[in-house]
């Protein structure tokens, strides 16, 4: 924020980005969020029961709420594993498929790259499951465990009531981007202190935030989605401002530089996919949208990343998280190193 309101270029710049962050990825991760915790909560369906009660079909049910943007989806099916409701597979399928936060931002920026993104990675967890339980059909299930890896914050706050009132306008404005129509203003109010305000808010709820990972299903869905997006705009716009204050006050040309190291970037981003969070993950994922990195490496990163997912499945089950992690990489090598060599401008 001090650096917002600095004066000459750097202000400008940084205005300039937190307005893209807001508008560009935040709205339209706090319209899904509000949508999925709103329908879970009217229609009271609980997605964990319902993996518990699927038994043939864990490994792809597993690995479609992996898929699902978000971490909300995969550390079910790790709370599921922990409680021995699902097997090794089920573990592996989720791991495999979910793309974390990153998929917000992707989904946000390059809606065509994640037509392709999220439904690869849910193939091939699925896959990677199914044969996982081929080879690991005993499961080391830890006895009388329980996950509960979330506390809820209780009431409806007046922060989350704000920050939904200042996304809705954004979210107008964001959507009118993307069929090409531009929108300066809301009711005579420029856009940009809107944003402002929006990213403000945001950074005041996750600065005070008392949530480690992620919301309790018991909070309402205001609450979830002004927590959840907060802490995803937080690193995105982390990342957006990396990458343009490097371009802009070091002269660094990121994609010049990665040139030269072509064929080692798959495995770079299928490494930093190891890192358990989101944060390193949104940053891979800024790259790509900026053209630094291919679409390989892309790709390798939302196969052998895990989100903030892992965080849990460390903490209740650390063996587990290592073999399910180790057992991610191989199809994550595999694919990403197939589009490197048989399509190298797939999607660049």
């Amino acid at each position: 924020m001090a650096l917002a309101v600095f004066p000459g270029e750097l202000g400008a710049l940084t205005r300039s980005l937190m307005t893209d962050a807001f508008v560009q990825v935040s709205v339209f991760v706090a319209a899904t969020l509000m949508l999925f915790y709103g329908a879970e909560r009217v229609f009271k369906f609980d997605i964990g029961t319902a993996l518990q009660n699927a038994r043939g079909a864990q490994v792809p049910l597993a690995a479609l709420l992996g898929a699902t943007p978000g971490c909300g989806g995969a550390v079910v099916v790790v709370a599921a594993y922990s409680s021995g409701h699902v097997g090794m597979g089920a573990l592996v399928a989720t791991l495999t498929a979910t793309m974390g936060d990153a998929a917000f931002l992707l989904i946000a920026t390059r809606p065509d790259v994640a037509a392709v993104v999220l439904p690869v990675s849910m193939a091939v967890g699925v896959a990677s499951g199914w044969i996982v339980d081929l080879i690991h059909p005993r499961h080391t299930i830890p006895r009388g465990q329980t996950c509960d890896v979330v506390a809820p914050i209780g009431k409806l706050r007046l922060r989350d009531l704000v920050y939904l009132a200042v996304a809705a306008p954004g979210l107008i404005v964001g959507a009118a981007q993307l069929f090409q129509i531009e929108i300066t203003g809301f009711f005579g109010v420029p856009i940009e202190p809107i944003a402002l305000a929006g990213v403000a808010t945001g950074l005041f709820v996750w600065a005070t935030s008392p949530v480690n990972a992620m919301t309790a299903t018991s909070d309402s869905p205001a609450t979830r989605a002004t927590e959840e997006t907060s802490f995803i705009t937080v690193w995105v716009l982390g990342a957006y401002l990396a990458y343009d204050y490097a371009a802009a006050y070091l002269g660094l040309d990121l994609a010049a530089t990665f040139q030269s190291i072509a064929p080692l970037l798959p495995l770079i981003a299928i490494a930093i996919g190891f890192v358990p969070g989101c944060g390193p993950q949104v940053l891979v994922t800024t790259l790509y949208i900026n053209g630094v990195i291919p679409f390989a490496a892309l790709i390798g990163n939302a196969i052998s990343n895990d989100g903030d997912a892992l965080f849990p499945a460390i903490a209740l089950n650390p063996r587990a998280a290592v073999i399910a992690t180790i057992y991610s990489s191989v199809p994550a090598l595999i694919v990403a190193y197939g589009f490197y060599f048989a399509a190298p401008s797939f999607m660049n």
